[in-house]
């Protein structure tokens, strides 16, 4: 099987870490032979609904080389929390699993995120592999951020700390749900907004509306995307400069998330609106104009919201931005854009939110 399967390989590099990208149709067959070698068992940490589709495959693509063992959580932001976490370590501690142990992180940003802390974590740092599920993922399970949500905020405990590896099997991308695909399909915009005009244009001509998505449509676009990224986390690894950028959308994004109980709005869906917001911002913050209703439209034809739920309360909304871990002092810090492939970090005073959220 392994000769049939194409794959694109792209190389992650930091001043600390160096590790592999591997996208590819059928790679969970091949995980065996695609992850480093030397592990003394296998720890996979899925969902209950990526873990019926898949942890099967995986399972058996591990088989004789090491003890595995499996942990399902449940599906959701809810499993990004102290509790889950706490469990997750309990059971590693409960195996006795030591320093050589991989940790296997089976499915979207949220099992990514939880089993790359517990990997961070648990006896001060143990490797761990990250197999996204979701087009969401393929942002989030590259770059090395990982963590858990507090109940005053999402992302507020966590950490730097890079996989060994991203194995990225885009046959699982066949089951995902409509609504994950047009959320997944917002942080490939955010990657070309943030990038080049060119890569904007191009990915609007490819990806004209809803009826587009899917993967042989997206896999050519998931490269580019994850190279836009790969280039700001070499160059800023720790998020002291430019790495900011990739949170374009995401000030906004994640106060919807917060305001709205984190059940109601997909990430890609409230970023999507957040985008929107972001570059309203930027025309009034830098006086000029941008192609903000092209952008709205073009976002509509995906199915994907542009405006704030008109039941929050733009006081709600703002004050879950004002727990933004990216605040600086009492100052809200937004990813503006001075033109499109010209992201900026600004300082943005209240009252021109304020404006904009029609908060009086």
């Amino acid at each position: 099987m392994g000769a049939e399967v194409l794959m694109d390989t792209l190389v992650i590099e930091t001043a600390t870490a160096r590790y592999p990208v591997h996208v590819g149709s059928g790679l969970r067959h091949r995980l065996g032979e695609l992850i480093p070698s030397g592990a003394s068992s296998f720890f996979i940490l899925t969902d209950d609904n990526v873990g019926p589709l898949y942890l099967p495959d995986v399972v058996a693509a591990l088989a004789g080389a090491a003890p595995v063992y499996t942990f399902v959580v449940s599906a959701g932001e809810g499993a990004k929390s102290l509790a889950t976490y706490k469990r997750v370590i309990d059971e590693l501690v409960r195996l006795n699993l030591d320093r050589r142990a991989f940790i296997i992180a089976l499915g979207g940003g949220v099992v990514g995120d939880l089993a790359g802390f517990a990997a961070a974590t648990y006896l001060r740092g143990v490797a761990y592999v990250q197999m996204p599920t979701t087009l969401l993922a393929h942002d989030s399970s590259v770059g090395g951020k990982v963590g858990i949500n507090h109940e005053s905020g999402k992302n507020l405990i966590g950490a730097f700390y890079h996989p060994c590896a991203v194995i990225y099997d885009t046959e699982t991308l066949d089951t995902l749900p409509e609504r994950e695909w047009r959320s997944g399909f917002a942080e490939v915009i955010k990657h070309a907004l943030i990038d080049s005009p060119s890569f904007y244009k191009e990915l609007k001509k490819a990806v004209p509306d809803a009826a587009a998505l899917n993967a042989a449509a997206i896999r050519p676009w998931l490269g580019r995307a994850i190279a836009v990224k790969a280039r700001i986390v070499k160059e800023d690894e720790k998020e002291a400069g430019v790495r900011a950028f990739l949170n374009f959308g995401h000030t906004l994004g994640h106060a919807l998330e917060k305001a709205s109980g984190y059940d109601r709005l997909r990430h890609g869906e409230a970023v999507a609106i957040g985008m929107i917001f972001a570059m309203r911002l930027s025309e009034i913050f830098y006086g000029l104009r941008l192609d903000v209703d092209g952008i709205r439209e073009w976002f509509r034809r995906l199915k994907l919201p542009t405006e704030i739920p008109v039941d929050l309360s733009g006081d709600d909304v703002l004050e879950a931005m004002r727990k933004d871990k990216k605040r600086q002092g009492n100052q809200l810090v937004f990813i503006l854009l001075n033109g499109i492939g010209r992201p900026r970090l600004e300082s943005v005073p209240e009252p021109m939110i304020r404006k904009l959220l029609k908060i009086r």
